[in-house]
């Protein structure tokens, strides 16, 4: 079998970071690690092959070697898929396709040859048993969650990291929590299953010994959904795994009650995470009643995050706008928030309802839905809302303007390096990352009409904080590609 891994484009949206890795000669952010591990489950005597759209294209000669084009997708990249179905349809290559965008709209897509839902770990064996007997069927799907300690290790061997900013381990699957919105409760539970620390050992010693140095994505939608295994086993262990290794930088995904644990935020920074995103979504408790964001709700947000970064871990936010209970007050109060916070690094969106959750289920018998979602913070949405819809796109328009206009977002950065942490963990020296250092200051400090706050908090770091003057030029790189998304 000769099988062809394609992983759809990326729109240009905010987490693409598109504009910003032209900076350091990247062609994308992070690989596709879904598809790299169902490229490791497969046989062995297979040839395999993988096509990444945001690195380069799909061509003709490309389908014309594939018996089978595998596909995995999330919903911010339906319309690459479709393109990629079409050129299979004509050059007569059998699909087979999973992921997010697949689970939750099957019946979206009745081009495609196999579709192997839910979690690949199930139902992947399942495909391939039929497959070799001749009578595989066109729909495999499961309610049954998988046990993730039998994950394989990534197929890296089929990467060109060169053309990366990050790499990708998993580590934990599901999140204790039940947002009304937020599918992943839907796609893999409530009860968060973990992988062994040693299998994570495994993982990032693959990496280490490919000559990987560069910063890793624990793709984790709640890393610590299991406080007590990562204090007891996998901290440690990656504590551990660090001594005599240069760079490698963890990053990853957790909820605001990490604000709480002061020993867990020690022994992340000590094991070399520097950086988190966390869903604050809303300042208003109504709305975060609303949604059922329960572990966000009777606490000072604004002071949880600042614990966070103060623990050398920086906050990447997530923030929405458009729920019942938002008044027009909202969109003034979601840029004092971002601003008072310091949170750099801000996604806000407008409420969008995934097939699945419980949002979705629940507008839909109000008559309320639009049909599917973009998964992009575009400004759209899939939901009628209560507010006048105009307001609202308005109200959007007025927080991206203002939270991304030079002078709010570099005083934004002020207000983080100064109460900021510095991490443990730095890269190693690279030519790349120096020519960015040149380019910033062309392209922000010189042609850019961003220049005057550009060298005022360039001078401010030098002089104050010189260990962080690499973070104040990568935010400023990131500030450039959210003007860019932002079309300001």
């Amino acid at each position: 079998m000769n099988i062809l891994l394609v992983y759809p484009e990326f729109p240009d949206t905010f987490w693409s970071f598109k504009h910003a890795l032209k900076f350091i000669h990247k062609k994308a952010a992070y690989p596709p690690l879904g598809l790299l591990t169902v490229g490791a489950m497969l046989p062995e005597s297979w040839h395999k092959r993988l096509v990444d759209m945001n690195v380069t294209k799909l061509s003709e000669r490309d389908l014309a070697w594939a018996d089978y084009v595998f596909i995995s997708a999330m919903v911010v990249q339906r319309d690459s898929v479709e393109r990629i179905v079409q050129m299979c349809r004509e050059k007569g290559v059998k699909t087979v396709a999973g992921g997010p965008l697949f689970s939750g709209e099957p019946d979206k897509f009745p081009e495609i040859d196999h579709l192997i839902l839910n979690e690949a770990e199930v139902t992947l064996p399942l495909f391939l048993k039929d497959l070799k007997k001749g009578c595989s069927r066109r729909i495999y799907a499961t309610s049954e969650f998988a046990d993730i300690r039998e994950m394989p290790v990534p197929a890296w061997e089929l990467l060109d990291m060169s053309s990366y900013a990050s790499m990708c381990v998993q580590f934990s699957r599901g999140c204790p929590f039940n947002c009304e919105f937020c599918n992943v409760t839907a796609l893999f539970g409530h009860r968060p299953r973990l992988k062994d620390a040693g299998q994570i050992i495994d993982e990032l010693d693959a990496l280490y010994r490919m000559g990987w140095r560069n910063r890793v994505f624990f793709v984790d939608d709640n890393f610590i959904g299991n406080k007590g295994y990562l204090k007891t086993r996998l901290l440690p262990r990656l504590i551990n795994w660090r001594k005599g290794k240069k760079g490698i930088p963890f990053n990853t995904e957790a909820s605001i009650n990490l604000a709480d644990d002061v020993e867990l935020m020690k022994m992340m920074v000590e094991a070399g995470f520097d950086t988190v995103f966390i869903g604050i979504e809303t300042p208003d408790e109504n709305s975060l009643a609303e949604c059922n964001k329960k572990q966000n709700r009777n606490r000072n947000l604004v002071e949880d995050v600042k614990a966070i970064q103060r623990a050398g871990l920086e906050v990447q936010g997530g923030f929405i706008v458009g729920f019942d209970h938002d008044t027009p007050s909202i969109f003034r109060r979601q840029v004092e928030f971002i601003q008072k916070s310091g949170i750099v690094t801000a996604m806000v969106g407008i409420l969008q309802a995934p097939a699945g959750t419980r949002l979705y289920e629940r507008l839909k018998r109000e008559g309320r839905l639009l049909g599917g979602m973009s998964g992009d913070t575009d400004g759209t949405t899939n939901i009628i809302p209560r507010m006048d819809p105009d307001l609202l796109s308005r109200g959007y328009r007025y927080i991206m303007s203002r939270i991304y206009s030079p002078r709010n977002y570099y005083q934004r950065m002020l207000v983080f390096l100064k109460e900021y942490k510095r991490p443990h963990v730095s890269i190693p020296f690279n030519l790349q990352y120096v020519l960015a250092f040149f380019r910033a200051n062309i392209r922000l400090g010189i042609i850019g009409r961003e220049r005057k706050h550009y060298w005022k908090v360039f001078v401010w770091t030098l002089f104050h904080r010189p260990g962080l003057l690499p973070q104040a030029i990568i935010f400023a790189i990131y500030g450039y590609h959210f003007r860019k998304i932002a079309k300001l």
